[in-house]
């Protein structure tokens, strides 16, 4: 194949960029409808992709954000899919380094060779029955051992989130794993209209990711930045190179991406769960299309017995210790794979503890104050309650309000368990500073005791989840009516249009209908037909909220409608259940990892909410359990009980925010690194998290 030198000749450099610049590097191929080809244009300039779309695609979706600064200002042509950067020691000299510019680019684009200090990056790429393969060759030409770290790799997926319909058209979710040698990324389209696209590691290891270009400044919680694949970690003699190859290719959904996968060599790892409690039995597999070479395994670093059953390998072993568990799988040779699992002492009395850290630690206790008897945000690391008096923080998601109120929701439900009169004690005492200090006689709802600003849509239902759930714990009525008011105060403000997170359908109808409150129970129901009725016209029109389009906008429009079906018996509910049900599945994944597996994908929750401020990764964010109770009541309308089981997971998965001293963490950031900060941290904040264990009793005790 010929090749360009452009360190050659100046004028070749600017011919070449001039020609290019109207006819861009566009490479394709034709097969059948079982591989949709790849297409793929090429910046001249760079070596990078440019454009990834795939032949057929009704929408010509393409599957990479813009690097010319069109899509988003500040990103620009350093991000080009297949660029990236290392750092290089040698001897006692570190220095970062970015491929960027090539030295040779062939006249198609598909071979590309870098020169950065003494390492070659060279860049192969082809077309083969649909599928782009592209390898990353890393050779140290230089005359003395060098070791690179911080490798990472440009991989530019488009997800990011300017309004729904371009979402649901032509954006993806992208789910990656750092299976290693398994490594993968499945980008479902939003909308999950076919065909999809996807990425599997066949040479060599993915060992993480990074996250690049987040902020408030930066599409705030609109987009969920620059994705960088990373290496490890490598140790290169003089002339040595270390390779990796993966294979692009177009798929139909999950099912068919994992066929792919397994047909193109790489093997799938999954377990039968990945919280346990101790004592409780491991499953971990290992599955592949062909049987394994000398296939074994270990946990947390221990060799354990290997069972081979045709092309599954498998471990079986009880989870005696509770904590982080890492099963290894190591097969053909070099390659390397895992599942990430952890175990806990006991679920019970993992809640029974952070209830008891609430009700003797978060609430505030200081007649002085007018927050007096308020949950409170936690710092974990001060070991205090936060009074949400640092300068320059932000106020709003850490208030005495809002999102807090999932502390006295799960406290009340705790109650109808355990009926501990500490905790009706502590109860009481809250609720009447939410009515109190939150609330106006005419039930305007705040989200802190100042009652100037910030009177949001969402507090309503919350505050409404908490009156019905006294009703239960007291028996008294006036929480009924508290609770009744409180929703048809937010109905009144903001219309049948909001798609909030939690509305109380079941739980407010029934605790009127229990309380013979027949008048309100005819007036609410007919106020949630209208929603209803506006969430079915919309379909998959979500309109934008706190953010353009995320899985708390559409995963609480399908609990709403599925609890509405259930009190209404109307079908046309549950038909439009059904046809939203795909895209609330979209955002999760399958990786084998109680991080991410059937975790929603969410972005900007520890920035607002977390001590750290970080935008990226929040894997697992506790919102993610609102989709648990959205398979939970699926279960309960269809009789298909795999949604109770995947409910089951969901809020199983959760339970990693809390810890065996009774804390918690508001959030998890997941990657390796977010704009060039370690991550890999749960924040010290134990904020709003306590929703998950709302939802976990919902899914698994009905509550």
């Amino acid at each position: 194949m010929k090749t360009s030198n452009l360190k050659s000749s100046s004028m070749s450099i600017v011919l070449l960029g001039v020609f290019f610049l109207f006819c861009p590097l566009t490479t394709s191929v034709f097969s059948s409808a079982e591989n949709l080809p790849v297409e793929l244009k090429v910046n001249p300039s760079t070596g990078a992709i440019s454009e990834l779309k795939i032949r057929g695609d009704e929408r010509d979706m393409n599957w990479l954000v813009k690097v010319d600064g069109t899509q988003y200002a500040w990103v620009k042509e350093n991000y080009g899919w297949g660029l990236g950067y290392f750092t290089i020691t040698k001897g006692r000299e570190s220095i970062k380094s970015e491929w960027k510019t090539p030295v040779n680019i062939s006249a198609d684009g598909m071979n590309v060779m870098y020169r950065e200090n003494d390492i070659c990056v060279q860049v192969r790429r082809k077309l083969v029955q649909g599928d782009l393969i592209e390898g990353y060759t890393f050779t140290n030409k230089g005359t003395e051992p060098v070791s690179l770290y911080d490798i990472g790799i440009y991989t530019p997926f488009n997800d990011n989130y300017p309004d729904a319909q371009q979402c649901i058209n032509s954006r993806a979710h992208t789910h990656i794993w750092k299976g290693g040698s398994a490594a993968y990324v499945n980008a479902i389209r939003m909308g999950t209209f076919t065909p999809h696209l996807g990425l599997v590691v066949t040479n060599g290891a993915i060992r993480n990711y990074e996250i690049w270009e987040r902020g408030r400044k930066k599409a705030n919680s609109q987009t969920r930045g620059i994705i960088a694949l990373d290496l490890p970690d490598l140790l290169l003699k003089p002339g040595e190179s270390y390779s990796l190859e993966w294979h692009i290719f177009a798929h139909n959904g999950n099912d068919d991406f994992r066929r792919k996968l397994l047909e193109k060599g790489s093997v799938l790892v999954s377990c039968n769960k990945y919280v346990f409690e101790k004592g409780e039995k491991a499953r971990v597999e290992c599955r592949s299309l062909e049987p394994l070479e000398a296939c074994t395994a270990k946990m947390n670093g221990v060799p354990v017995p290997v069972k081979q059953e045709g092309n599954l390998c498998f471990v079986e072993v009880p989870m005696e210790q509770a904590g982080e568990v890492r099963f290894d799988f190591y097969y053909n040779g070099n390659k390397q794979t895992h599942a990430d699992c952890l175990v806990i002492n006991n679920t019970a009395d993992l809640i029974r503890k952070r209830v008891d850290f609430i009700r003797t630690r978060q609430q505030m206790n200081n007649p002085s104050d007018l927050r007096d008897g308020a949950y409170m945000v936690y710092d974990n690391e001060g070991d205090s309650i936060y009074l949400n008096d640092t300068p320059n923080c932000n106020p709003v998601d850490r208030d005495e309000g809002a999102e807090r109120l999932g502390m006295g929701v799960l406290l009340a439900k705790q109650y109808l368990l355990t009926k501990d009169p500490e905790l009706k004690q502590s109860l009481l005492r809250y609720v009447n500073f939410v009515r109190r200090k939150l609330q106006t006689d005419s039930y305007i709802t705040y989200s802190s005791v100042d009652q100037k600003n910030r009177n949001r849509g969402y507090n309503y239902m919350w505050v409404a989840e908490l009156y019905f759930q006294m009703y239960k714990v007291t028996g008294d009525k006036q929480f009924v009516t508290d609770g009744y008011k409180t929703l048809k105060s937010m109905f009144q403000q903001f219309g049948y249009g909001f798609y909030a997170i939690g509305i109380p359908v079941r739980l407010g109808l029934q605790s009127l209908k229990e309380a013979g409150m027949k008048k309100e129970y005819t007036d609410l129901r007919n106020d949630f037909i209208k929603t209803g009725d506006v969430f079915v016209k919309n379909g998959l029109n979500y309109p934008a909220h706190e953010v353009n389009y995320e899985q708390s906008i559409v995963a609480p429009a399908i609990q709403f409608l599925a609890q509405l079906y259930l009190e209404t018996g109307s079908q046309k509910y549950l038909d439009e259940v059904k046809r939203q049900m795909p895209v609330l599945e979209a955002f999760n994944g399958f990786q084998p990892s109680y991080h991410l597996n059937e975790v929603a994908i969410r972005h900007w929750d520890g920035h607002w909410f977390g001590k750290r401020e970080l935008f990226g990764d929040t894997f697992p964010h506790y919102w993610s359990t609102i989709t648990g109770a959205v398979y939970y009541y699926y279960a309960l309308c269809t009789g298909d009980s795999s949604y109770q089981k995947r409910a089951e997971n969901v809020v199983r998965n959760n339970l990693c925010l809390f810890f065996e001293d009774g804390k918690a963490s508001c959030a998890y950031m997941y990657p390796y690194k977010i704009d060039g900060v370690k991550a890999e941290f749960y924040d010290p904040y134990a904020n709003d998290q306590d929703w998950a264990l709302v939802y976990y009793l919902l899914v698994n005790k009905g509550l």
